[in-house]
């Protein structure tokens, strides 16, 4: 039966703190901008004085409150707290739920409803502030929704927080992996592999007779210092070979540019552009090919992508180099330039005036360290196209649980499905194979 959920909780207001009650260290306040969809924010910290979680218990965390931002871009954001959040103090116009009757209404139940889609959709549709919305607790409270039998609830979930379970733990895995890949790229270009041994050689400070200087630092004696202009043809589109809407076409050759590069450096076509032909092949220097590099020069420098599968007839737009004919591992050329040796020397050389840009020539120049002997520079391209694929399998499992969970919130949460033990199962099989 349909009721507006203030049958079942009550919302909370967090404490009007002042400024003045600020400090480096104590007893964390959470505001709105720590309310976020994957849990308490520790970013952005200000704190209290500790005597205040004495004075001002009834503002104090608990373990598996619910939290939901009252106001703000943030507004309808919804978190659970976790022992790891404790303790901490709620500010205002952040609202914690409350149960009127335990026995009644489950926890975590109204946790998955009001992080739901549905509830913020519902909560936000009347909102006022266009662009700053604020809800009251009334607003909150008077959200109708069905809540099934107490025992339902807590199956319902159950299976919900198994699959939050599950999406944490591989979030975990991808934040570890990405730190490893890092600790990686910076041990591989400055120590590279010995081929007899097939591990990292030594480090200088160890074994300084295997190493001598350059330009980037210590290099190892076997390496040699190149520019990019040494390995690589660097090309751009001709200023008067640029395009007009008047060229573009719903289908035909791919115009490619930096938003078809994403935050991980990988290719994305999900809004691909697309050009004449007679635009296409005017300028044959830049047509895209696989294994090319493509770099972005203008706007949001020092995106880069490798072309790692066959995408078609392709070219570049204004905002781009292309870099082809590569004559060393085209792999090695594009971690290199991902690493800290080749953003720092992009970021000293972007100018800041207008849009900050890269011209194709300090792109030629910028420094390289390649080894002499390629077997050791596909090695090294090897390891990190293998650490990438664990990468790329754990975010494509992360966005099928994303997806699973999604799907079952809304199954359960509207009442479509009634909880089966089946479903229990299942849950609990994903949650076993996730820690294996």
């Amino acid at each position: 039966m349909s009721n507006s959920i203030g049958k079942y909780i009550q919302l909370q207001g967090g404490f009007a703190f002042k400024s003045s009650d600020f400090r480096e260290s104590g007893i964390p306040l959470i505001r709105i901008s720590n309310v976020t969809e994957n849990g308490l924010s520790k970013s952005d910290s200000v704190f209290l004085p500790d005597e205040f979680a004495d004075e001002l218990q009834d503002f104090l965390l608990n373990e598996n409150d619910t939290l939901i931002a009252m106001s703000g871009a943030t507004t309808g954001k919804c978190c659970l707290v976790k022992s790891t959040d404790m303790p901490g103090l709620i500010n205002q116009r952040v609202g914690r739920f409350r149960i009127l009757n335990e026995k009644e209404t489950d926890k975590l139940f109204v946790y998955h409803v009001v992080s739901s889609t549905r509830f913020k959709d519902e909560l936000l549709k009347d909102a006022f502030g266009s662009a700053q919305p604020n809800v009251s607790p009334k607003d909150i409270e008077n959200v109708i929704w069905d809540f099934p039998s107490f025992t339902e609830q807590k199956h319902i979930a159950k299976i919900l927080s198994t699959a939050d379970a599950v999406i944490e733990k591989t979030q975990a895995a991808i934040a570890k992996y990405k730190a490893i890949k890092q600790g990686i790229l910076q041990d591989l270009f400055t120590r590279g592999i010995d081929l007899n041994t097939n591990k990292l050689r030594p480090r200088y400070q160890d074994a300084p007779e295997l190493y001598k200087e350059s330009k980037l630092g210590m290099i190892p004696r076997e390496w040699e210092e190149k520019i990019v202009d040494d390995i690589a043809k660097v090309n751009g589109r001709v200023g008067w070979k640029g395009y007009t809407v008047a060229d573009l076409r719903d289908f035909g050759p791919l115009a490619l540019g930096a938003t078809h590069i994403d935050k991980e450096n990988k290719l994305d076509l999900t809004n691909s552009i697309h050009l004449s032909m007679e635009k296409y092949i005017e300028s044959p220097e830049i047509m895209v090919q696989f294994g090319d590099l493509l770099i972005v020069q203008r706007g949001t420098i020092g995106k880069i992508v490798v072309i790692d599968k066959q995408i078609g007839e392709a070219t570049i737009n204004p905002s781009m180099v292309l870099l082809n004919s590569i004559r060393i591992n085209n792999f090695f050329l594009y971690y290199q330039l991902c690493s800290f040796i080749g953003q720092l020397q992009i970021e000293l050389l972007t100018t800041q005036t207008g849009v900050p840009m890269i011209s194709q020539e300090q792109i030629k120049n910028i420094n390289l360290i390649v080894p002499k002997n390629p077997k050791e520079t596909d090695a090294i391209a090897e390891r990190l196209k293998n650490i990438d694929a664990i990468l790329d399998n754990e975010k494509s499992y992360l966005q099928k649980m994303q997806s699973l969970k999604k799907g079952l919130m809304e199954d359960l949460l509207s009442g479509k499905v009634k909880v089966k033990s089946e479903k229990l199962e299942e849950s609990e099989k994903l949650k076993a194979i996730r820690e294996q």
